[in-house]
């Protein structure tokens, strides 16, 4: 049985691989878009305009610093959303 942090994290995981044209089992929780995937920063607005487009937040870009991996990016929104920190996934 998947919990809603799961869902959501694997949903995130699509979005970041479509933006960023990798195979989902490359991209680890961990691994740095940037450094890691060859990222560029219009990589990373497309994938903050398609997580708030996704889940119905507004996300500054501000926090974009701290969106450079898949844990990252779940923390992010998570905070915006609302979401209780329980079900959050391990780092």
């Amino acid at each position: 049985m998947t919990t809603a942090a799961d869902d959501r994290m694997a949903k995130m995981r699509d979005i970041v691989c479509e933006i960023l044209e990798i195979d989902p089992d490359e991209l680890t929780d961990e691994s740095l878009f940037k450094e890691d995937h060859d990222a560029d920063s219009m990589g990373s607005i497309e994938i903050l305009a398609l997580l708030e487009k996704e889940y119905g937040v507004v996300i500054d870009e501000s926090e974009l610093i701290r969106m450079v991996n898949l844990n990252g990016v779940y923390a992010v929104v998570a905070e915006v959303a609302g979401w209780e920190r329980a079900t959050e996934p391990a780092s």
